[in-house]
């Protein structure tokens, strides 16, 4: 009897085998595969660099702009102030 249960308990450990060679296989993997996603979150691309330094410079630029028309608005208005018509 235990030779006829021995034969059957085989073929239902054929089948569920694929299945538990898989789990282990992304058990052993998952720590890799979290540590490189760590390591990406925590690395710039250079493409990303590229794309922060442009609205840095953007914003930069926005901001130099807007002193500048300040900056000539009120020497104008100095000019007018102190009576000249041709500022």
């Amino acid at each position: 009897m235990n030779g006829k249960v021995g034969l059957m308990i085989v073929p239902v450990l054929l089948l569920t085998l694929p299945g538990c060679v898989r789990t282990v296989a992304s058990i052993v993997t998952a720590p890799v595969r979290a540590g490189a996603q760590a390591a990406d979150w925590a690395t710039t691309s250079q493409d990303e660099a590229d794309r922060n330094y442009g609205r840095k410079m953007r914003k930069q630029e926005e901001k130099e702009g807007r002193e500048a028309r300040k900056a000539e608005k009120e020497r104008r208005q100095k000019c007018r102030d102190a009576g000249y018509e041709d500022c």
